[in-house]
C-alpha cells in the first residue's frame, strides 16, 4: 500500500512538510527500542463536511499513554485537533486514517529521554479488516502481562506482539488472531477489541488485560442507547466458541463480524445478529446520519 506521494503533507513539530522530504534521527530511542506512543484516528466525509470521529478522546488517550510511559508531552490537545483538520484539508482527505506519533530523540540508554517530536500523518484507507466476515483463530501468543508494562497505553513496542500473532494466524489460513491473557481468558484481537453475543446479550472482556478501546467504549454506550444488555466479564475460550455470534471493533476495524473461531462456525446469520445492528448504528453515528452524539 502506498501511504504517500510527492504531494502528500504531514505535520512534524509544528510545521507542515512534504512527507517525501521529512527525516528523522537514526539514533532515535524510539527507532531502537520501540519507545513511542501513537494513536489511530479516522475521519469521515459526512453531510456536515469532513469530521474526525472522537478526536478529543483519541488525543487525550495519546497524552495519557505518554504519561504512563514517561514520555514528555508538551502539546495542547486543542491545538493538535486543529492541526489535524488542517492536515486533512492540505491533503484534500475526507475519509482518512490519521496516525499521530510521539517519538523520542537520540538517546541510547534505557531511561526516559527529554527530547520528543510529534508527527501526524494521514492516508486514505478503507476498512482495515475488509467487508467480509472474519475467520479467526486462538493465537499461541498471549497479551503481555499487565505487570510487565502499562497495557492500557498505546505504545509502539506493544505491537510486536500483534505482528507475531497476525503473522501466525495468516500462515495458518486465518484472517485474524485472538489473543488470551496470562490466565487463559479471552483478551482481544491483534488490533481490535472483541464482543460476543449469547442469548440476546453482549459480552466483552473486562478491562485490566486489554487496551481500553475508544470504539469499545462507543459500542457499550450504543448498547445503552439501544437497550441492549452488555456485560463486561472474563470470557473463557469455551464461552467464546459457544457464542451465537461475535464481532471485532476498533477505529480501523470499525465493526467487523466474525464467521468462525478455529473450526467453530457461529450459528447465527450475521445480518440477524446484535453485532449487525451495532454495525449499522455505528456507521450511522460516524457519518452523522443520526444525532447519536447527543446521547453518547
Amino acid at each position: 500500500m502506498q501511504y504517500y506521494d510527492a504531494n502528500t503533507f504531514l505535520y512534524l513539530n509544528g510545521k507542515f512538510v512534504k512527507a517525501s522530504e521529512a527525516s528523522t534521527d537514526l539514533y532515535s530511542q524510539s527507532l531502537h527500542y520501540g519507545y513511542a506512543v501513537f494513536e489511530g484516528i479516522k475521519s469521515y466525509h459526512t453531510h456536515n463536511g469532513t469530521r474526525i470521529f472522537k478526536a478529543r478522546e483519541h488525543y487525550e488517550r495519546l497524552k495519557r499513554s505518554a504519561e504512563l510511559m514517561h514520555i514528555p508531552f508538551p502539546y495542547e490537545v486543542d491545538d493538535l485537533i486543529r492541526q489535524t483538520y488542517k492536515l486533512l484539508e492540505k491533503n484534500n482527505f475526507k475519509d482518512a486514517y490519521i496516525r499521530p506519533l510521539v517519538y523520542c530523540g537520540p538517546h541510547m540508554t534505557l531511561s526516559p529521554g527529554a527530547e520528543v517530536s510529534i508527527l501526524i500523518c494521514a492516508w486514505e484507507w478503507g476498512a482495515y479488516l475488509g467487508c467480509t466476515l472474519q475467520k479467526a483463530c486462538i493465537s499461541s501468543y498471549q497479551r503481555p502481562n499487565p505487570k510487565s508494562t502499562h497495557i492500557e497505553a498505546k505504545a509502539s513496542g506493544h505491537y510486536i506482539n500483534s505482528i507475531l500473532a497476525t503473522t501466525e494466524a495468516k500462515a495458518k489460513g486465518f484472517d485474524e488472531a485472538i489473543l488470551l491473557d496470562m490466565n487463559g481468558h479471552v483478551a482481544e484481537a491483534s488490533g481490535a477489541n472483541i464482543f460476543i453475543e449469547k442469548n440476546g446479550k453482549l459480552y466483552t472482556p473486562a478491562l485490566g488485560h486489554i487496551l481500553p478501546g475508544i470504539t469499545r467504549t462507543t459500542v457499550i454506550r450504543l448498547c445503552k442507547t439501544l437497550d441492549i444488555e452488555c456485560i463486561e466479564k472474563q470470557i473463557t475460550v469455551d464461552e467464546l466458541k459457544a457464542a451465537d455470534s461475535a464481532f471485532f471493533c476498533g477505529t480501523a476495524a470499525e465493526i467487523a463480524g466474525i464467521a468462525s473461531i478455529d473450526e467453530t462456525v457461529f450459528p447465527s446469520l450475521w445480518t440477524e445478529t446484535i453485532g449487525a445492528t451495532i454495525q449499522r448504528t455505528y456507521k450511522a453515528l460516524v457519518l452523522e446520519k443520526q444525532n447519536y452524539e447527543v446521547i453518547i
